[in-house]
């Protein structure tokens, strides 16, 4: 039983050491120690999710991925995860869901415009001069089946989730279901999906996605665009390559 404890009582000391130092670390180079605690709230998330599925860090759920967006490593991950599940045979069509007049569902369009700027070869649908609702949904399911049968779709949308969760990229090897953060019932759309937990899940979901911070929104947004884009990059050299 002592020998226990001491071992434990050890064990405290080197992390309370490393603790010390990467918080001196922190200090040195932002001046400030928020980034520091935001980073150990981030590692606690993750390890908090991965007891709750029994997964670690990129493997909460087979074929399914979950990321914090304030990691330094969120864009590369989420370009690892697409690189992983999408078929690198033929070009994704994307398609940004939501709507520019409600904050916490603006995260699709957004996105849609960043990538839209950064010129990613890829037909991208959602933007924030033209946004596809819950109304254009319909029509861009009729669109992807004719214009783009062959072409693999990724979709992007904000949902609500745990309070825990919110802040969390989801990529995953399936569709999403647009429309169920309002309780509505617009089936499903794309192979692959990326979503954005903007809120926490409740009965007025609507009220919820008026009161998200923009610069949550932001900071989501340029990580998945990010991550995007760094995926059709690594897409590219790879066809390069094989010339």
């Amino acid at each position: 039983m002592k020998h226990r404890f001491l071992h434990r009582l050890k064990n405290f000391n080197k992390f309370f050491l490393i603790f010390r130092l990467i918080l001196i670390i922190f200090l040195l180079v932002f001046g400030d120690a928020k980034p520091f605690f935001k980073y150990f709230d981030f590692l606690y998330k993750f390890y908090k999710n991965g007891n709750k599925k029994g997964k670690r860090f990129g493997e909460i759920m087979e074929n399914s991925y979950s990321f914090n967006s304030y990691s330094i490593n969120c864009s590369f991950a989420i370009s690892d995860a697409l690189y992983s599940l999408s078929n690198k045979d033929n070009t994704p069509t994307i398609v940004c869901i939501g709507s520019d007049l409600v904050l916490g569902d603006s995260l699709g369009p957004l996105i849609g415009t960043i990538l839209k700027r950064k010129n990613i070869p890829a037909y991208i649908y959602g933007t924030l001069n033209s946004p596809i609702t819950a109304k254009e949904i319909v029509y861009i399911k009729d669109l992807l089946k004719s214009v783009h049968k062959n072409s693999p779709v990724i979709a992007i949308d904000a949902a609500v989730g745990l309070l825990d969760d919110v802040g969390l990229i989801k990529v995953n090897n399936s569709g999403l279901m647009p429309g169920l953060g309002v309780n509505k019932d617009l089936g499903s759309i794309g192979d692959i999906s990326i979503i954005g937990i903007v809120a926490e899940k409740s009965r007025n979901n609507y009220s919820l996605f008026n009161t998200t911070r923009l610069s949550l929104i932001y900071k989501m947004a340029e990580a998945i665009s990010n991550g995007i884009f760094d995926y059709f990059s690594r897409i590219e050299n790879l066809n390069k390559r094989c010339i």
